[in-house]
């Protein structure tokens, strides 16, 4: 049965890692229920997060805000919210959705920072199979000690290798802790563009020197020593790691989607005829949503009515049929837009440090390629950096509440949001400034809820 939620009876969609549905009678109820009463149903997705709770308080404050937006507006629309639940994972030391400040914001009193081992044993919650945990145990004890020896750090890439399956060309498993033969994620597939990405290709002084370059660097004065090289290193070790988690969740994220929610989405369809869905994800939620068009049955009628993508961190080209880079090819979502019966709305802001820096770097660390840094930033550049590419999108800028956009239907709109999401400090920057009475005045307009 519903909850009431800010005002609108607010159910849950729970999945696990592999797209199968926690509680099947919740689903039977959401879709029944949803189907019975409602003529608009949001659903969210949450990006990377640390727990459920987390999850939760964002849907909480986010729909809240679309009940002081609405206020006393005079709307026929019989409004539901579903809150996506999917197991991934924020680390720790990032601004959690709709909370910003960053830990350089935290005052006299506050908790320290966790220090950077309890860091990747925070992983262990959403990587649950034997030799990853063991992979995890490893690069904790090794960002404790931080061994002056290019050989751990070697050992701490081919963890990195374990951990997510994907094992460095030319590099053996690593001797400590052993795979369980039969287990651990799945193999590394494909970039949303079409590309292959990963961190493992190269050297492991490479490519931890690197992701060095996304932290600050404490200097002493004087030329570095020894010591503050391989602390560089270490900490660029810890960043690829950062990274690769997050590779892993934005797999899972398009599992999530077109496994799990997809079907549920099918199924309100096949219950209501009139109900209008729209899809809202933050994150890798947006490509969790986004995955969810591709189980839609292509013809008509669409339950899909809109689509908000915020701060998507996946490629900008994942909906293009034709890759600026190579014609031949196109994204992992080409048509998918076609299963919307409105608009595609993504935002993006270069004060999103997470989707503008971080993305862009971590799927080209491990490639030699010819082109400059700002061709190489492009080709790999995510949704919440500069918006849906190669896809024809129409560009407004993130107005007030009351603003009027050119939606279309099944055609994108590329909303300039950096005077809305702007705060948060490092690592992610702005990425979880998302909860806005301008963000939430856009999803309802873009649903046509409010005019």
């Amino acid at each position: 049965m519903s909850v009431q939620q800010a005002g609108f009876p607010h159910w849950e969609a729970q999945f696990d890692e592999h797209g199968a549905t926690v509680d099947s009678t919740a689903i039977d109820t959401l879709v029944d229920e949803a189907s019975a009463g409602s003529s608009d149903l949001f659903i969210f997705s949450h990006g990377w997060n640390n727990d459920q709770a987390t999850a939760r308080a964002l849907y909480e404050r986010f729909f809240g805000q679309m009940q002081q937006v609405l206020g006393g507006r005079t709307t026929t629309a019989k409004i539901g919210t579903v809150g996506v639940i999917w197991p991934s994972m924020r680390w720790a030391d990032e601004d959690p959705p709709g909370r910003t400040g960053g830990a350089a914001s935290l005052g006299a009193g506050a908790a320290a920072p966790p220090s950077d081992d309890q860091l990747v044993l925070n992983l262990k919650s959403v990587f649950t199979e034997a030799d990853q945990q063991s992979a995890l145990d490893a690069m904790a004890q090794l960002l404790r000690d931080r061994p002056k020896d290019q050989q751990a750090l070697e050992q701490f890439q081919r963890l990195i290798g374990q951990l997510t399956g994907t094992p460095a060309p030319g590099m053996p498993p690593a001797s400590a802790p052993a795979a369980a033969a039969g287990t651990g994620a799945p193999q590394a597939a494909p970039e949303d563009n079409g590309e292959a990405s990963g961190l493992l290709g190269q050297d492991a002084i490479d490519v931890f020197r690197r992701f060095s370059a996304l932290v600050p660097q404490q200097r002493t004065g004087g030329i570095a020593g020894l010591g503050d090289i391989f602390g560089g290193l270490w900490n660029g070790a810890k960043e690829a790691l950062r990274v690769a988690s997050y590779w892993e969740m934005k797999k899972r994220a398009g599992t999530v989607g077109q496994l799990g929610l997809g079907p549920v989405l099918n199924r309100l369809q096949d219950k209501s005829a009139g109900l209008k869905v729209h899809l809202i994800g933050h994150s890798f939620g947006a490509r969790l949503v986004s995955f969810a068009l591709t189980a839609l049955r292509p013809e008509p009628p669409r339950v899909v009515e809109s689509v908000v993508l915020l701060q998507g961190a996946f490629s900008h080209f994942a909906f293009a049929l034709k890759l600026p880079q190579d014609p031949s090819r196109s994204g992992a979502l080409a048509g998918m837009s076609a299963r919307v019966d409105g608009p595609l709305c993504v935002t993006y802001s270069a004060k999103d440090l997470a989707v503008g820096t971080a993305y862009p770097l971590a799927s080209i660390a491990a490639r030699d390629d010819s082109a400059g840094l700002v061709d190489l930033l492009f080709r790999w550049g995510g949704m919440g950096h500069d918006g849906a590419q190669a896809v024809g999108a129409a560009p407004a800028f993130m107005g007030p509440v009351g603003t009027k956009y050119p939606f279309g239907i099944g055609s994108f709109l590329n909303l300039d949001s950096n005077a809305i999401i702007s705060q948060g400090g490092p690592p992610a920057g702005a990425h979880s400034d998302i909860v806005h009475p301008e963000i939430a005045w856009m999803v309802l307009a873009s649903a046509r809820v409010v005019s």
